[in-house]
């Protein structure tokens, strides 16, 4: 195996026991929470639970990117073993997260001239943003470079598909990724809008539908138009949740019954306090492998 050593933030919203399992070193952006700043360190500080009773109950979290010295510290004692660094950065049509990355990639080559840190944009944001640094691993398993990894990262990252739903809307019309008349409006007519995150790595509002059911329908059926293979797709699937995990549930089941090739069974996790602090309760977002998002 390649020596270096594969690195993301914790906006890829996987669950703590894979990053121990897989070794790969993480750092957490933060969160303020009724004036107390916590790391969104997978539930760990403040439990997902309680952090969505919160913003139910009325509660306004705001979140701040990881900075520069934090990714230092992340980077330094990897240099310090003799290893280079692969690490994906949350997508930046998000967060501006990757400008201190390379801010710290700079830095550290400067101080350890032999070594090498390469800063992926993962345009990918949750467990789509996890799906890619898994595929990273397996790539790194396979025995690709660290360059040919980066190669084959910054070629396939947007075959990765990002469909997401809410049931609530208020945290998307506070942040501005939905206007408030189109909000307002469709809280009152149970309008579920479907999004996905496009080819510039940012959030996009795609169509609407009535009510929770029909858009469940939708979004598996664009993994039907759209996964590698159509229903004969072989990859993996994650979905990522906001305190709603019937409704994953739901969605999982239907992915798992139209399709039979699946490698394994859909991974349903939770979306993290950082993310979720933008998407609110009631957010389901499913993530697969397949054509180029071109826009």
């Amino acid at each position: 195996m390649s020596e270096y050593q594969i690195t993301c933030c914790s906006t890829a919203d996987m669950p703590a026991q894979y990053f121990e399992e897989k070794k790969i070193p993480f750092v957490c952006f933060n969160f303020l929470m009724d004036g107390v700043q916590y790391p969104d360190d997978l539930g760990k500080s403040m439990p997902f639970k309680e952090f969505y009773k919160k913003i139910a109950d009325g509660a306004e979290p705001t979140t701040a990117q990881v900075n520069t010295q934090q990714y230092m510290e992340l980077f330094e004692p990897i240099l310090q073993k003799g290893l280079d660094i692969l690490h994906l950065t949350l997508s930046s049509g998000i967060s501006g997260s990757i400008n201190s990355a390379n801010i710290a990639k700079v830095q550290m080559e400067e101080k350890y001239p032999g070594r090498k840190v390469r800063i992926i944009d993962s345009l990918s944001a949750s467990s789509g943003y996890g799906m890619l640094v898994d595929m990273a691993l397996t790539k790194q398993q396979e025995g690709l470079s660290l360059e040919e990894n980066v190669s084959w990262l910054e070629e396939n990252r947007n075959k990765l598909h990002h469909w997401f739903f809410s049931t609530d809307l208020t945290s998307f019309i506070r942040g501005g990724r939905i206007s408030k008349v189109s909000g307002f409006v469709g809280q009152a007519l149970n309008i579920c809008p479907l999004m996905n995150v496009n080819s510039e790595g940012k959030l996009i509002p795609r169509s609407k539908y009535r009510g929770k059911k029909q858009v469940i329908r939708e979004m598996v059926k664009r993994m039907e138009e759209h996964a590698k293979g159509g229903t004969a797709y072989s990859g993996k699937c994650f979905i990522s949740c906001s305190a709603c995990e019937e409704d994953a549930r739901k969605v999982a089941d239907m992915i798992e019954e139209k399709f039979p090739n699946l490698d394994g069974k859909v991974l349903i996790n939770s979306i993290g306090t950082v993310i979720g602090a933008h998407t609110g309760p009631g957010t389901v977002a499913l993530f697969f492998w397949g054509d180029e998002r071109t826009i």
